[in-house]
């Protein structure tokens, strides 16, 4: 194990993040879990919804004898996997390599150059299977240095959101939780929180996608026809609904939330394992509420869920707030705001 990449991460605080309210043109309770939270003071915008895959991911391999100390972990990622993945196993000794994509934001590739590990990038024009190619290139070429937790096949990827955010979710609204609404990318977090809802209540779980293959929604796949890879890890089986969303409304709407909260702050529905002080120092950024771009998608959804089926006042639907938008500071949706770290 390298000794030289370890870093004071506490991965055992992982879980148990905030639950904010949050304003959004539906006559629903619609509420964010606020999955920056799981690293919440780690640089470039804490951690993410990611944190708790590769929690998941590292301590099943480890368990089951698959990674070793001599192994090298390596992932492909369009940024918060790979990022979360480098803070862990780096901190647990491993050597990582990262593949992303070249046009991935500065915040997560500089989370990831943080920790040592090596990053390998590939062409964004090509799209993002060629990244996937790039790393099974790269293991082919020395099979037995690498272990790949491989986020889109590997079953502990659904099984951290059914063992953690699912009845975290069902807890923080007292059981009150009417709709579930995610954004598909491995299709772990719509597939494991969804399987851990419908198990504890009459939870309608919709999923939502991109509506172009090319967008800017980070982490989202664009999986509506069949010419792309689809992971194993998404069960559609679990999902009641499903949702397209344009990616210039997805800006709109997180950018609408900064708006909506520059002089007040989100009302905490629960604080999580933290106190309240904690949560209102790290629910900004350079003072704004700023969050990523799956997580305006998020809200996108909940509109359009609204607009096609109806809501009422009576349903809570609580959304994935992925990331934060320091993460974003050098791309279109927040360049205009937020500084970029040198």
């Amino acid at each position: 194990m390298s000794e030289t990449h370890s870093s004071p991460i506490d991965d055992t605080r992982i879980g148990r993040t905030p639950l904010i309210e949050l304003d959004a043109d539906v006559p629903a309770t619609v509420c964010g879990k606020v999955e920056w939270f799981n690293l919440p003071e780690a640089a470039h915008g804490g951690g993410s919804i990611k944190s708790r895959i590769a929690k998941g991911m590292l301590d099943g391999a480890e368990e089951r004898g698959d990674l070793t100390p001599d192994r090298t972990v390596i992932e492909p990622t369009s940024g918060n996997t790979g990022s979360e993945l480098a803070r862990l196993a780096t901190a647990r000794g491993y050597d990582v390599e990262i593949v992303m994509p070249d046009n991935a934001s500065g915040g997560k590739i500089e989370a990831v150059r943080d920790t040592g590990a090596e990053i390998h990038f590939v062409d964004a024009d090509k799209g993002y299977d060629a990244v996937i190619e790039r790393c099974e290139e790269i293991i082919a070429a020395d099979p037995g240095r690498y272990y790949r937790p491989n986020q889109y096949e590997n079953p502990d990827n659904p099984r951290a959101h059914e063992t953690t955010t699912a009845p975290e979710i069902w807890d923080q609204t007292d059981g009150g939780v009417t709709h579930f609404v995610a954004g598909v990318g491995t299709g772990g977090t719509i597939t494991g929180t969804g399987r851990g809802l419908h198990d504890r209540g009459d939870v309608t779980v919709v999923g939502f996608e991109p509506a172009n293959p090319l967008h800017a929604i980070d982490g989202l796949k664009y999986l509506r026809t069949g010419e792309h890879y689809h992971p194993t890890t998404y069960d559609e089986s679990v999902l009641d609904g499903k949702l397209y969303v344009d990616t210039g409304d997805a800006y709109d709407r997180a950018r609408d939330l900064r708006t909506r909260y520059s002089t007040e702050d989100p009302r905490v529905v629960d604080t999580g394992q933290y106190d309240p002080g904690f949560v209102a120092d790290h629910l900004r950024v350079e003072g704004q509420f700023v969050v990523g771009t799956s997580s305006g998608a998020g809200v996108c959804a909940a509109e359009q869920l609204h607009e096609e089926h109806g809501l009422t006042a009576d349903d809570t639907v609580v959304i994935i707030l992925c990331d934060r938008g320091d993460k974003y500071a050098d791309i279109p949706l927040w360049d205009d705001y937020l500084s970029v770290e040198s």
